[in-house]
């Protein structure tokens, strides 16, 4: 399986997230940018989740439907084509980083999936869905993480 190289300008791999992003500051989700998609992949899957949640794994952002031909998200927008299903919080879209005050750093891991078929979700997916369902129809995966603590 190839991989996706999948990067943002708002923070580096295993680094910390800006304020700007988090839940409690402005809750804009981050730019990113990511290429090796492979030429047929029939859409692209976008899920954020914190793995270091006290209730377990949290989804913060899930994202189905992404044309595969795009690159990129810019900052606080929905990347192309697609449809942002409900986060942890309940809310549909972008749910930034919150761990409780005072916790090490928190891991929050963006994945950009390439599927060979459309992914079917339920609305608000748990995170365990998600990897159950692109598991099924992965072509190809990429991987960036980012740490916040308050």
């Amino acid at each position: 399986m190839s991989g996706i190289d999948i990067g943002s300008d708002a923070f580096n791999d295993h680094a910390f997230i800006a304020r700007r992003y988090a839940y409690e500051g402005a809750n804009v989700s981050p730019s990113l940018t990511w290429s090796g998609v492979p030429d047929d992949a029939a859409e692209l899957v976008l899920l954020c989740e914190d793995p270091d949640a006290p209730s377990g794994t949290f989804v913060h952002w899930i994202v189905v439907g992404i044309d595969p031909r795009s690159d990129g998200v810019p900052a606080g927008q929905s990347p192309p084509r697609g449809t942002e299903l409900v986060n942890g919080y309940g809310e549909r879209g972008w749910g930034g980083p919150h761990p409780p005050p005072g916790d090490d750093a928190h891991h929050y891991f963006f994945r950009l999936y390439a599927l060979s078929e459309p992914c079917v979700l339920p609305d608000a997916p748990r995170a365990e869905q998600v990897h159950e369902a692109v598991d099924r129809a992965q072509l190809a995966s990429g991987t960036l993480v980012g740490l916040y603590q308050r």
